[in-house]
């Protein structure tokens, strides 16, 4: 498959790092862009390389799989180009999940046997040591577990430095150019339509658009069910050293794993290398309504301050937003669709993008180069009757 030309659709952080992967691997690559690289979901979001909120089962292994990237990936991208583990702010910090009620701490500590029984890290901690690790957090609190193998980057960041890494293997970047639709032979897709009014040909094409993944299937004539879910952040100002951790509440789980279309709101709450303080998380379906809201920003702060009390008086300079690809049976969409040959997918990842980033780019390589892949695809495969059920329509990246 050496000089296969390969199409990524979307410059996000799925995209990158697929453009990574299949520039190195000789592939002939491009990457398209409605906008600007990275200026969508990947921005938007916090940066998370999550294994604490998964149960056993596919995102899980797919998780464990890209966690052991993740550091060799920063270190290759950085032997490289000096500079890039200061742009992509790779920091192995672990997470702590902490119960506040006595049916969480049971449910927790429930969880956490389920997934040592597959490989993860997940140690508890009593009151002294919580205290220890996390000094500002609540002492109201029933349990605590500690997941050392959690992580973060800084998501724009990182996306740009996987780019980067693309391009210097001889990927190319077009930016401010839509796919406006598909040319087809014989069944199998040949080449996109572009808002420039060319045509880009290729051997295979991966729609990795995120959230916008759903329309732009349909204009490439294999509709995919793949929606937006929004969630909103807020930031701090820069504090002093305060959180150490990625600290969340035990609801997080259930919000990540509900399909509810109201509002689902945890606490979430990590720092940032810069001092700021992320406070999260919330999930609601409102399709591409990127308005910000005072109930969800207000939930959320109110989680939080159960969780750090000494976070009330610290000012907020700032909240944001974004959209998840949301897929119902929670699972991403990884590989070829085979309702037409030459188009590939990308993505449904959720708000797990960004951890999840480098394992699916690892598997997308190695399906389209037939090689053994390093976890069982199968469970991410195209036509599951959850990805090929009703598409929500949106603008296409």
């Amino acid at each position: 498959m050496y000089g296969t030309r390969a199409v990524i659709l979307g410059a996000g952080i799925v995209g990158s790092a697929c453009a990574r992967e299949l520039a190195r691997a000789g592939c002939a690559t491009t990457v398209v862009d409605r906008g600007r690289p990275a200026a969508a979901t990947t921005a938007h979001g916090e940066g998370n390389i999550l294994v604490s909120d998964k149960g056993p089962g596919p995102e899980l292994e797919l998780a464990q799989l890209s966690r052991r990237l993740w550091p060799q990936i920063v270190a290759e991208m950085s032997e490289q180009a000096p500079g890039m583990d200061d742009l992509t702010e790779w920091d192995p910090k672990g997470g702590i999940v902490v119960a506040t009620t006595d049916d969480g701490a049971r449910e927790l500590a429930k969880f956490a046997e389920s997934q040592r029984a597959v490989g993860v890290r997940a140690e508890t901690l009593d009151a002294a040591a919580l205290a220890a690790a996390e000094p500002y957090v609540t002492r109201d609190h029933t349990a605590a577990i500690h997941y050392p193998e959690d992580a973060q980057v800084q998501p724009a960041g990182a996306a740009a430095a996987l780019l980067a890494d693309a391009l210097r293997a001889g990927a190319t970047l077009r930016t401010h150019c839509e796919v406006h639709g598909a040319v087809t032979r014989s069944d199998r897709l040949t080449a996109v339509r572009t808002s420039d009014g060319d045509l880009i040909e290729a051997d295979i094409f991966i729609n990795a658009a995120g959230p916008w993944a759903g329309e732009l299937s349909t204009r490439l004539g294999a509709p995919i069910d793949v929606r937006p879910r929004r969630g909103d952040v807020l930031v701090t100002t820069p504090l002093p050293p305060t959180v150490f951790h990625k600290v969340y509440d035990a609801d997080y789980v259930g919000a990540v794993g509900s399909s509810a279309e109201d509002l689902q709101t945890s606490a979430v709450v990590e720092s940032t290398r810069a001092g700021s303080v992320l406070i999260g998380s919330s999930r609601r379906r409102v399709g591409f309504d990127d308005r910000l809201s005072v109930e969800a920003l207000s939930a959320i702060a109110a989680k939080a301050l159960r969780l750090f009390p000494a976070l009330a008086d610290v000012p907020v300079m700032r909240a944001y937003g974004g959209f998840r690809p949301y897929v119902p049976d929670h699972l991403p969409v990884i590989g070829p669709d085979p309702r037409l040959a030459g188009l590939w997918h990308a993505g449904g990842h959720e708000g797990a993008g960004i951890g999840l980033s480098v394992g699916t780019a690892r598997l997308v390589r190695d399906l389209l180069l037939g090689r053994p892949t390093e976890i069982d695809a199968t469970p991410f495969r195209v036509d599951r009757p959850a990805v090929l059920g009703r598409t929500q329509k949106g603008r296409a990246a």
